[in-house]
């Protein structure tokens, strides 16, 4: 009786344990989304409590509607070229289709408008659900490196623009600290390329070495570690761009013609706020922008994108209000078309908005473990 009595015990004090998991995990993303909800708000408040808010609706209401809305077109163009470039990277690992990769560039894209940088993880999640030849680790890594493109060319475009711009008067030690944050950044990067490119040639060695660590640890279950190898395996298979030129060529091309579409979707931005700025000036603006995109916040068009894009515009001499101005319409610009167009397609029908949701939650990541783990057994 006593060990009946023990063992309905233990029966219950498993799944309870397993209850008190589960909350503490859902209290840390509640109060991680409050955290972040403050730390906008907090930026909102530093950038807004010196502003003239007439000056900043007046200069809003003076803005060419028509550039904007060009501006806005020019920013859909990008997402084509964004899926012919996503089809690239894809490519040593899998073909996939141009329309699936638009639904999941714009849906993500959309995604970021609501969520900000949180946002990011919809896009490598909707193209699996829509090609089902992509698989999930596929979809993610192509995304990194992506990702991996764009700073390296808005770093290249960063850096070229500090040789040609003109620092504003008084403006000149900070301008040289800028100029040198810029090369370092510069530097960063090539240092990261040079890494990857090393990981590509020694992937073997690497992921076989990691792998045996991993197989020996008592800590790490043997279905994570494989999911972990694997993934890399993709990433390493991936990563045959830095080698093989006519990949690689092919990449350059395609980030080089979406960064030019964006800078001119962008001076055309600026331009209608009546700013007679050019080729370096905007790229400029877009590197401080940059920065605060690096920065998580609940939504695109709050906190440290606004304040960033903000910054860089008063060091070039444009009016507090102006700044604000521009930098409260630019995600609506920017980010405003992804969502609109995300909008027909989930008023079509063509996502599953439950299924969505349900695929990127926190327990996504382990389905996607166990489904790499299960194609391992059975390769």
């Amino acid at each position: 009786m006593v060990s009946g009595a023990r063992k309905s015990r233990f029966a219950v004090s498993v799944p309870d344990s397993v209850f008190q998991i589960e909350a503490l995990e859902r209290l840390r993303k509640h109060l991680k989304f409050i955290a972040l909800i403050l730390l906008a708000v907090l930026m909102l408040w530093w950038l807004g409590r010196k502003l003239d808010w007439a000056e900043v609706r007046k200069a809003i209401s003076q803005a060419n509607v028509w550039l904007l809305i060009f501006a806005g077109l020019t920013v859909v163009l990008t997402y084509g070229l964004r899926s012919f470039r996503w089809r690239a990277l894809l490519l040593p690992l899998t073909p996939a289709h141009l329309r699936e990769l638009f639904v999941a560039t714009t849906v993500g894209f959309g995604a970021v408008f609501l969520l900000g940088r949180a946002g990011e993880v919809v896009r490598p999640v909707v193209l699996p659900m829509r090609d089902s030849r992509v698989r999930p680790a596929a979809s993610f890594v192509t995304i990194m490196i992506e990702r991996l493109c764009d700073s390296m060319a808005v770093v290249v475009l960063f850096a070229l623009c500090l040789l040609w711009i003109t620092p504003p008067a008084g403006e000149e030690a900070t301008f040289g600290k800028v100029r040198l944050a810029g090369v370092a950044l510069l530097a960063l990067s090539a240092l990261g390329i040079a890494g990857l490119a090393w990981f590509k040639r020694r992937s073997k060695s690497a992921i076989g070495w990691l792998d045996k660590k991993l197989s020996h640890s008592s800590f790490i279950p043997k279905r994570l570690s494989h999911g972990v190898t694997h993934t890399l395996e993709q990433l390493a298979t991936a990563l045959r761009i830095l080698v093989d030129a006519r990949e690689l060529g092919i990449v350059i091309g395609w980030t080089a013609a979406i960064w030019l579409v964006i800078v001119l979707a962008d001076w055309l931005l600026l331009r209608a706020f009546h700013l007679p700025f050019g080729f370096a000036e905007t790229v400029f603006v877009m590197g401080f922008a940059l920065v605060g995109s690096l920065v998580p916040t609940p939504g695109a068009a709050a906190g440290a994108f606004q304040a960033t894009t903000s910054a860089g515009l008063i060091f070039l001499g444009v009016a507090l209000e102006r700044a604000a101005a521009i930098s409260i319409i630019s995600p609506l610009v920017i980010f405003g078309p992804g969502f609109l167009v995300a909008l027909y397609y989930l008023l079509r029908g063509d996502i599953d908005l439950k299924q969505l949701r349900r695929l990127t939650s926190a327990e996504a990541v382990e389905h996607v473990v166990e489904d790499e783990d299960i194609e391992l057994s059975h390769a």
